[in-house]
Parts: structure tokens; sequence; C-alpha cells
């Protein structure tokens, strides 16, 4: 099954499902459950979550091209001092570190009144099981690297499953506190297991996850350029996809904004989830064909995953048409309402969101970090600016404004990866 791009697909597909679900699931229950300005809050709180999710630092990305060439055996492995597998225990307290950091940031805003809640130690409680996704994304990607997608992906479908049934069970009467800590345990067991499985394949000793000096000495002396791009890079794509949460709270005290964005943000992360698992699953022959200079595969399976992104785009963008105004009135409660025109730009967005994502995906397993931060900075300029111009320019349609900015910045960005991926498939890297 590990070795069929075909199987490996439909199940990363499946886990998508799930995740989709999970990620519905929050909306639908909370904004049912919280007073309106307390589900302001929690949005407010997601988007943190996601902030603090994403400042890894693409340092995981880093580890799977690296672990992913010492697998293969290229040769190109040893021109950067080759891999050593003391990095992943400096990496495992590095994420450590960034969860107990984002927790002591949460702690100081709800003790300051930055974010106001009545239901403080829900919002803990839940920041604690979104930062657990980052030990997965170490597993997942180290797993992915020594060809153990297969064994991830039934795991995390298994924790998926567990805890949508422990969200929804929150409409019958369950505790939402008592729900998330469940929720919260599951990850854990599941996780913690995938941690060893790693552990095992890699033939690793109990001493290799505590060698912070020797894995961090060779970190800082073969690929600190690389870590260097990778954070920056990171940075700015976290900026740039999650801008509009903070500026548009800034900007105004009307919930539609607000919630059209979330809307456009589920929808991203909808697609951004298909098509990375559709790349995914070619990433073994891609990976294998760029470091054996097989410049023909390259570009029929790059072609591929291409054609399925803009599929998956397509698709969706079709279906927010026909349903987008049910979906969007059943998600917010009735709360609010989309037109149009603005389902228009959300399609937009997602064609465009197609391509940056096969180009993201692909490119950091290859550790093209460098490029992939040039490619982000227009985009991060774009949509920091979108709300701010917006409520300068056309006060009066501030809704579809900052929504038309943000989804021409994403079509701009697009164009850039585009040619980034030109080139990549043209020949030698």
């Amino acid at each position: 099954m590990e070795g069929s791009a075909r199987i490996l697909a439909l199940v990363k597909l499946a886990n998508v499902g799930l995740i989709l679900i999970w990620g519905f699931a929050v909306t639908y229950v909370f904004v049912r459950v919280l007073p309106l300005t307390e589900f302001q809050a929690f949005l407010l709180l997601v988007a943190f979550g996601n902030f603090t999710i994403s400042a890894e630092f693409g340092l995981t990305s880093i580890i799977y091209a690296r672990l992913r060439r010492y697998w293969l055996g290229s040769g190109a492995e040893k021109d950067d001092g080759g891999f050593r597998l003391e990095e992943m225990g400096v990496l495992f307290l590095f994420l450590g570190l960034l969860i107990a950091g984002g927790v002591l940031i949460l702690l100081i805003a709800l003790a300051a009144g930055g974010l106001k809640t009545a239901m403080p130690l829900l919002f803990i409680l839940f920041f604690l099981s979104a930062c657990l996704n980052l030990p997965g994304l170490l597993a997942k990607r180290a797993l992915a690297a020594v060809d153990g997608n297969f064994l991830w992906e039934a795991l995390d479908c298994l924790r998926r499953v567990m805890t949508i049934a422990l969200l929804l069970a929150i409409l019958d009467g369950l505790d939402p506190r008592l729900s998330v800590a469940l929720q919260l345990a599951v990850s854990i067991a599941v996780i913690g297991y995938a941690i060893a499985l790693v552990h095992r394949r890699l033939g690793m000793r109990g001493a290799h996850w505590f060698a912070f000096r020797t894995g961090g000495g060779h970190m800082r002396q073969h690929y600190l350029r690389d870590i260097g791009a990778s954070a920056a890079f990171t940075m700015s794509d976290i900026l740039a996809y999650n801008a509009p949460y903070f500026t548009v709270a800034l900007a105004t005290n009307d919930a539609r904004p607000m919630l059209l964005f979330d809307f456009f943000f589920k929808m991203s992360r909808a697609l951004s989830m298909l098509v990375r698992a559709a790349v995914e699953a070619a990433l073994p022959r891609i990976t294998r064909a760029f470091h054996a200079a097989d410049h023909a595969r390259l570009r029929q399976l790059m072609g591929r995953a291409l054609g399925a992104a803009l599929f998956f785009a397509v698709g969706a963008s079709g279906a927010l048409l026909l349903a987008g105004r049910w979906l969007f009135d059943r998600l917010f409660d009735g709360r609010a309402s989309i037109g149009f025109t603005e389902l228009l730009l959300i399609d937009l967005a997602l064609l465009s969101l197609a391509v940056i994502c096969v180009s993201v995906y692909v490119q950091a397993a290859l550790g093209r970090f460098p490029l992939l931060l040039r490619r982000s900075l227009p985009f991060l300029a774009g949509s920091s600016l979108s709300v701010p111009v917006a409520r300068l320019l056309w006060p009066q349609h501030f809704d579809t404004a900052f929504l038309s900015l943000y989804a021409a910045t994403l079509a701009g960005a697009a164009a850039l990866h585009a040619l980034s991926l030109r080139r990549l498939i043209g020949g030698p890297s």
C-alpha cells in the first residue's frame, strides 16, 4: 500500500475529509454553544493557534528534505554534512519550547484582558490540543521521509474519528472542557505512538533524543542558512494567511467581515489539504526523479500534481457557487450572509491558491527555502495592506473591497509560483 501512489492518495484524501469535518465541526459546535462575543474571541484564539503551529519555522520541512536524501542515499546528501539522528531530538525540544511559549503568551493575554472570555480553561485546553499538531507534524514528515506515509495516515485517521466524536458529543450535553481534554489525551496517545514508530524505523537510541549539543551543533554548522530562510518564509507565510483576522478586528467591530474571511480561510484550508494529499502521494516519486536528475519524469509528475490541484480547485469553486450561500448560513447559524460577488472572489482566490500550494509543498520537500522566501514577500505585503487600503478607499463597501484586494494578491503570488515551477521542471536546480 505504501508503494502505490493511488492507494496512498486515497487514504490521504480520506484523512483530509476527516480533518475538514473536524474543522467545520469546531465552528458548527462552538458557534452554537458560545455567545457571539465569545465566539469572536474564539476565532482569534484559533488564529493564534494557527500562528503558533506554523511558527515551527519550517524546521520539520528541512528535516524531511534532509532525511529523505539520507534515506534515498543521494550523493547530494553529503554536501551539507549529512543527516544525523541527533537532529530529531533538537527539533523535538524546539517544538516543546514553542508550545510552552505559546501557552505563556495565551495566559498573559487572558490575565491582561487582551482575550476576553468567561471560559479561560476551555480556551487553554483547546489551544493545547491544537498545539499538539506540532509534534504530530514532526512524526508525519519523519515517517514520510522513510516511506512511512501510510502508517501515519492510518494513525491520524483513527485520531480524527475519535476527536470528531468527542467534539459532536458537546451538542448532546458533554461539557466542552471535558470534551477538549479527552481530545487532548487521544492526540497525545496517537502522536506518541507515531514518534515511537519513527524511533524504531530509524534505529534510534534514547540518547539520540537528548544529545542536544551534538545535534544542535551539527544543525548550526551545516544548514543554518536553510534554517534562516525557512524561518523567514514560514513567518511571512503565517502573517500573509492570518493577517486579515487581526486587521479586520482592528478595522471594525462588525462581525460580518470577520465571518467572511473565516469562511474563505476554511475553504482555503480545505483546498490546501486536498492539494497537499495529492502532492504528498506523489512526493516519493517527485523527490526520486529530482535527485536522480530525471527531468522528463519530473515534468510528467509535476504536470499530474498541478492537474490534480486545479481539478480540486475547479470542483470546489463550482460547489461554492451552487451551495456557498447555504453553507455559509448553516455554518454561522444565520448570523451573516454572503453575496454572489464575494463567492466569485473566493473562487478566484482558490484557483490561485492551488498553484501556490503545489509550488510550496514540492519546493519545500526539495529544500528550496530561499526561493520560497522571495516568492512569499509580495504576498505578505498585499495581505497586510488589503484591509487598511479597503477601509481607507472604499469604506462603504469594505467587505467586498478587502476580499477583492486579498484575492488579487493571491492571483499575483500564483503567477510568481508558476514561474518558479516552470524553471524547476526545465532543467537542473
